[in-house]
């Protein structure tokens, strides 16, 4: 049997092998080269309708909306005290008691002065007038008369300050030993005992002995909200909020006011806005941490599309390539009139854009012009490769009243190719957005199209 053989530097090889060995080297390039080019796996999703809302988030805590610090109004040692915490109270009630020894001691010593300074006025009194009767014989001259008369004037000064001091003492002994209560309310706060000694409230040394809440049924929520969502915040709007005390119950709140005064900390600047909370059913505590959701917009039965498909861009496709399918979707819909005005206004842009990028090649500038700028017609946009774009629509983005350019988003058309459709874009949560038909589609026809939401490899 004759076997044909190949002679390579001196070795005999197989014919045979050499023409496997080459089959299975080119089979090898082969899948290389077709993994490199990589097969791309879509992933979808559809259009629906739901509701949807715009908020504001923050963080703030619980207060009564009225707190009263009681200081007390004379110095002294606390001698009982009538009320603890939690304890409900009324205007007027006795919170606390105040040592009174040495003020019935100095009461005792001020009626012996008045007692005193009375008996010195009548007795000048009645001098006086008998000044007068011989003043009237002038048997006494007008300076003794004015002498007299000054000195009864004295007398009566020193009796009214003796009486006066009098009263000073009775006062504190009457009524500012008894520490009482200014509201009606509930004791939040107890910061004395028995025995305690407390400085009058004129004292820069005195603190506060009590802290009383006027009403735990309604409280209110103290927040920051940042300058840049301060605008959005209004008096009556709805608040959603919940509780890491309570966690899965959701409450509900209205602004009350804000404070136009900012806050500002580490160069952030923030309001302080005031919600007012129903708690007749006393679940909610003051001190309790808020997060805090202001709903500034609310749609309901609305077309909506996850923000991912807003973000879409297919890899395959060059910049180029997006733009014109872009600026050809943007002519649906469109006048003939319409449509010859915007593919002379495109033509008349690309020829500029192209002047322009001989001009850099020339001078040595490398760059990028995309046809057709960031559309290619009026009023659409296709984003640049690399850029990421939320799909959020915001407000303070565009002029007030003014439509924001519509968006595409791709899909697999009958014939299996990619497709877009032009859309306009609403208000979004952060994670969807609101979808309105652009020129040349309807409502009906978004209503459960399934678009592209990603690509992989």
């Amino acid at each position: 049997m004759t076997m044909n053989t190949l002679n390579i530097s001196g070795a005999l090889i197989p014919l045979t092998l050499c023409v496997l060995l080459f089959t299975v080297g080119c089979g090898l390039r082969t899948g290389a080269a077709g993994a490199g080019k990589g097969v791309a796996t879509y992933e979808y999703t559809t259009i629906t309708r739901g509701t949807i809302e715009k908020t504001v988030s923050s963080s703030g805590s619980l207060k009564p909306v009225s707190t009263v610090h009681v200081l007390p109004r004379m110095s002294g040692k606390v001698e009982r005290i009538h009320v603890d915490y939690n304890d409900t109270i009324h205007k007027g009630d006795i919170l606390a008691e105040l040592n009174t020894d040495m003020l019935r001691l100095q009461r005792e010593q001020q009626l012996a002065a008045v007692v005193k300074t009375r008996a010195n006025y009548e007795l000048q009194l009645i001098n006086y007038r008998n000044q007068e009767r011989l003043a009237e014989k002038n048997l006494i001259s007008e300076y003794e008369l004015k002498t007299g008369k000054t000195t009864l004037d004295i007398q009566a000064a020193e009796l009214s300050a003796a009486e006066a001091s009098l009263r000073v003492i009775e006062t504190e002994i009457n009524q500012y030993a008894f520490i009482t209560s200014p509201i009606n309310g509930i004791v939040l706060e107890r910061n004395i005992n028995e025995g305690d000694t407390v400085v009058d409230s004129s004292s820069s040394n005195s603190a506060s002995i009590f802290t009383l809440a006027e009403n735990l049924d309604e409280m209110q929520i103290e927040t920051g909200v940042g300058e840049l969502d301060i605008a959005s915040i209004r008096e009556g709007q709805m608040v959603r909020f919940t509780l890491e005390a309570l966690p899965g119950k959701i409450f509900s709140g209205v602004v009350a006011s804000k404070r136009l005064m900012p806050v500002i900390a580490d160069n952030v600047v923030s309001y302080t806005v005031i919600i007012t909370v129903d708690n007749r059913d006393g679940s909610l505590l003051p001190g309790m941490t808020c997060a805090v959701e202001f709903i500034e917009e609310q749609r309901e039965n609305i077309l909506l599309v996850p923000n991912a498909a807003l973000r879409y861009q297919p890899v395959q496709l060059s910049t180029e390539a997006v733009a014109d399918m872009v600026f050809n979707a943007g002519l649906r819909g469109m006048s003939e009139e319409q449509r010859q005005s915007a593919l002379a206004a495109r033509a008349k842009q690309q020829t500029s854009q192209t002047t322009r990028t001989q001009t850099t090649s020339t001078n040595g500038i490398a760059g990028l012009v995309m046809p057709g700028g960031r559309g290619g017609f009026p009023g659409a946009g296709a984003p640049q490769r690399g850029t990421q774009n939320s799909g959020v629509s915001n407000a303070r983005s565009s002029p007030q009243g003014a439509a924001l350019p519509p968006r595409p988003l791709w899909f697999i058309n009958d014939e299996g190719k990619l497709d877009i459709i032009l859309v306009q874009t609403g208000i979004s949560n952060g994670s969807s957005t609101e979808l309105r038909a652009a020129r040349g589609s309807t409502d009906a026809e978004l209503e459960g199209r399934r678009i592209i939401l990603r690509e992989r490899l």
